[in-house]
């Protein structure tokens, strides 16, 4: 019952941001859209929106198709996935397209009324983009935890209900196939993102080379043809790929910190007496939930407290937004005392003061992480400080130096995400389990402390992600109000609220790419899991195959199984016992839970059941031989198993090509983004050139023919990227075994984030060092020092919005496609089957 009212809860939860979500997007559509110009210039950037998005939908329908037949022919064929696999992931990629899809809607919407309402006063224009960023942020935390929600009761209420208890599942294999639901998510997001990505930088670097640098233009001309491309690219990279981007984060923390939640209480060792263990798993796999839930409804308190006065200053716009972060950050904070008291176990040596379970910690923890490296990314960017500002005074000697610095200072901006993510991983996994780094028995507890610090870090994510959805609205406000020939005064407060934009875009990337690595690192963590229930589907499907009766029966010389009754416990033979000690006569009966940790063979063979009794010149195992039941099994013993250390060639390689796959699939984005932008630039010259009144303002330029461009270059060029992230784990699990992707996700996280933070940190340096430029300093716009700035600020585009966002989603895509073909590696590998 208890279970029942968190889960109504949450489901509350989800419907309430998706009402409010409903409410600011009703409030947006009710404001003055503006005259007749500003409609116009809405209107083409709304309608090249939904052109590009329809053309990305089919491609990926396509793709969806594909994967979907090949999980469908996994699970039933090869019954090595669950049989909601294939239903799972399209039900995940559809949730993801339409959040992306509804929040592009809202933002081509909003741009207008924005520009319209800075008309009246700075803060109209600041709650019209800010409450649209809302609508974003509240749809994808709002449809998130409702997918969650929602399979979590057909799995765990109705598959019993319909099919009967016959049918029902423990918490271990709810959990292991909820984990699965999240790779329809992040595929979309992949292709949201880096098809997102080159389309917005072709077109920038198409509006930017050819109108400001060569024909000497202003931002967001209308004698520019590639304008209107420029601010859809804004929309469909920033809003629709970011919305993805994130959805795919805030699902999978969820779903892997509950899978961590059920693995931390498999035995009741951990618990106090008389707690029973499927209590205390079902609460675990509940707290996640539950705060994802209370942030939801703190973050709409948040929303209401984001107010300013008429003051322009980046300063004054700043505090305001971080008054409403700051307030739903703290409240969450309480409420995660509370909300851990009432659903966390008293696990002894973990309570704060005596009383607080540890894990509510990790959540503050999760929290403050993300704040900081929102900070930190706000400082290394922002023109306001030191960095940027001493970045744009290279623009005096020419691109050549300011491109130098700007790699430079990205490069030595990656120490502080990687200080804030080390020690959030292990104040989380520290107050989870007490501080005990050595105890195996609370090693998984401090892996659900992680876990429970990225949910906690996506807590907020409904006024995080809207501070960052506000962004392109506020650019393209600034755009319509450009075109459309508006005052001065409201120009003004267009430039301020995008400048602003520029600033928390640039934080809203850090806090994205934090979020990524504390996601993808507990995903990595729950790949044990769908590791163990490969495992027991291997044993299951090789009792009915074969036919075999009650008795202990070796499936290889590694793996057995135990068959009593309809029960099938499956057993690992650790390497030294496979080796060392060869199968005999089955016994009449087996004590499945002894274990000898002894070196000794005598004593090894008074203990083992004569199933595995030591042959006669057997030597003394190095490591102690054991047979471990699989669903006692620890992380350590999996690793034992695998021999998953950096001395074994298959790890080793493993991480080689993980590291390596983040710089293959920038290069592929880069080049992508550079062959889409080589097509916009001709475009453009082309325009000017046949159509000399485009210059002087006589005749009025093909908008459409640029966006159609970026719109085909696009989906042509986001394939290939795209499918390193799926293919690679697949191929690598299939030679290497799990070991090998174990290499293969550290190394890809690792090099990746780090990539990521470089890369997303020089771009957001490069654009506001233009900025700082165009606001009047070494010699303003159409200065030396301006053109050397384009130039930085066109290499830059890529790096902070196509390569650098795409690989928070390669990280975490790797992981979850890694997790869901876990039993096809556990069962098929070459490593598996013996050769390799």
């Amino acid at each position: 019952m208890f279970a029942f009212s968190v889960w109504c809860f949450a489901t509350a939860s989800s419907i309430a941001g998706l009402a409010w979500a409903w409410r600011f997007y009703a409030e947006m559509m009710r404001a003055d859209e503006g005259n007749d110009a500003m409609r116009e210039i809405a209107e083409s950037v709304r309608s090249g929106a939904d052109a590009y998005l329809r053309q990305q939908f089919k491609w990926v329908a396509i793709v969806f198709g594909v994967v979907a037949l090949l999980l469908a022919i996994a699970s039933f064929g090869l019954r090595v996935q669950h049989e909601f696999a294939a239903v799972a992931f399209l039900s995940g990629g559809l949730f993801s397209g339409l959040c992306g899809w509804f929040g592009m809607k809202t933002a081509t919407r909003a741009s207008s009324r924005t520009a319209a309402a800075a008309q009246h006063s700075l803060n109209d224009g600041l709650q019209i983009a800010f409450r649209s960023g809302a609508v974003m942020g509240l749809t994808v935390v709002g449809m998130g935890l409702l997918y969650v929600c929602g399979w979590f009761a057909i799995m765990y209420w109705g598959i019993p209900m319909v099919a009967g208890q016959d049918a029902a599942m423990n918490l271990q294999q709810i959990s292991v196939a909820m984990l699965s639901f999240g790779m329809g998510a992040s595929v979309q997001a992949l292709f949201a993102r880096v098809g997102g990505g080159i389309f917005t930088k072709a077109a920038d670097v198409g509006a930017d080379l050819v109108g400001k640098v060569e024909q000497s233009l202003k931002e967001d001309s209308p004698r520019n043809p590639a304008t209107i491309a420029d601010n859809v690219g804004d929309n469909v990279g920033d809003v629709a790929g970011m919305g993805a981007d994130l959805y795919e984060s805030y699902c999978g923390s969820i779903l892997a910190a509950s899978a961590l939640g059920v693995a931390a209480f498999r035995s009741s060792e951990l618990l106090p007496a008389g707690t029973d263990t499927t209590t205390a798993q079902l609460h675990a796999m509940l707290l996640p939930i539950a705060i994802a839930a209370t942030g939801i409804l703190l973050s709409i308190v948040g929303i209401y407290a984001v107010k300013t006065g008429e003051e322009l200053s980046q300063k004054s716009l700043l505090k305001a937004l971080a008054k409403g972060i700051n307030l739903s950050a703290v409240l969450v904070s309480v409420a995660a005392v509370a909300v851990t008291w009432a659903l966390m176990p008293a696990v002894p040596g973990t309570l704060v003061l005596g009383v607080v379970p540890g894990i509510s910690v990790s959540i503050v923890v999760g929290l403050v992480a993300g704040w900081a490296i929102g900070q930190w990314t706000e400082r290394v960017t922002s023109d306001e400080y030191a960095t940027t500002q001493n970045l744009a005074k290279q623009a005096e000697t020419g691109p050549a130096t300011l491109i130098i610095s700007g790699v430079a200072d990205g490069m030595l901006s990656t120490w502080a995400p990687v200080v804030i993510v080390c020690t959030a991983m292990l104040l989380a996994f520290g107050f989870a389990n007490g501080g005990d780094f050595s105890d195996s028995t609370r090693f998984s507890l401090g892996l659900y402390g992680i876990g429970i610090a990225a949910v906690g870090m996506l807590s907020t994510l409904g006024i995080t992600l809207a501070t960052d959805a506000y962004g392109p609205i506020a650019d393209n406000a600034g755009g319509n109000a450009s075109m459309a020939g508006l005052p001065d005064v409201v120009r003004d407060r267009t430039d301020a609220l995008d400048s602003l934009g520029n600033t928390t875009a640039a934080t809203g990337k850090g806090f994205a790419i934090g979020s990524a690595a504390l996601t993808a690192l507990a995903l990595l963590a729950a790949y044990v899991e769908s590791v163990r229930d490969g495992f027991q589907r291997w044993g299951d499907d090789h009792v009915v195959s074969e036919q075999l009766g009650d008795g202990y029966h070796m499936i290889n010389d590694t793996l057995a199984v135990q068959r009593t009754g309809d029960q099938n416990d499956v057993f690992l033979l650790m390497p030294s016992y496979s080796t060392n000690f060869a199968p005999q006569p089955v016994p009449a009966s087996l004590d499945t839970s002894e274990q000898n940790d002894s070196n000794d063979p005598a004593a090894l063979a008074a203990t083992r059941p004569a199933a595995v009794q030591p042959v006669a010149d057997a030597v003394a195992p190095s490591v102690a031989g054991r047979r471990v039941p699989l669903l006692k099994a620890d992380l350590h013993d999996f690793l034992v198993y695998y021999d998953a250390t950096l001395m074994n060639p298959r790890v080793l390689i493993g991480v080689f090509l993980g590291a390596m796959s983040t710089f293959v699939f920038c290069a592929m984005t880069m080049k992508s983004v550079g062959r889409a932008a080589q097509g916009m630039v001709i475009e453009v010259r082309r325009q000017f050139s046949e159509n000399p009144g485009i210059l002087d303002g006589t005749v009025k330029p093909d908008y459409q023919r640029p966006v159609a461009i970026s719109t085909q270059a696009a989906q042509r060029e986001m394939i290939l990227p795209s499918l390193l992230g799926l293919w690679l784990p697949i191929a690598t699990g299939l030679v290497l075994g799990v070991g090998g992707v174990i290499g293969l996700l550290t190394g890809c996280l690792t090099s990746g984030f780090c990539l990521a933070v470089f890369m997303a940190n020089s771009g957001g340096a490069w654009d506001n060092a233009k900025k700082h430029i165009e606001a009047g300093n070494y010699g303003g716009k159409n200065s030396e020092a301006h053109k050397a700035a384009v130039v930085g600020d066109t290499v830059g585009d890529p790096f902070k919005d196509t390569s650098g966002p795409s690989l928070n989603i390669l990280i975490k895509l790797m992981s979850m496609v890694s997790v869901v073909v876990a039993g096809l590696v556990v069962r098929y590998s070459l490593v598996a089957i013996g050769w390799f």
